[in-house]
């Protein structure tokens, strides 16, 4: 049991990790689909 609470608990902190390195490594659709005639705010 705690075995598995520990890899569940080590999946959420990858999925954020990942999340947040994403965000700010610039691959957001929005700056990915978006070229410069496009306005976005």
């Amino acid at each position: 049991m705690k075995a598995m609470l520990t890899g569940f608990a080590l999946i959420a902190v990858l999925a954020v990790g990942a999340d947040f390195a994403l965000d700010h490594a610039g691959f957001s659709s929005q700056e990915r689909g978006s070229g410069a005639s496009v306005r976005l705010n």
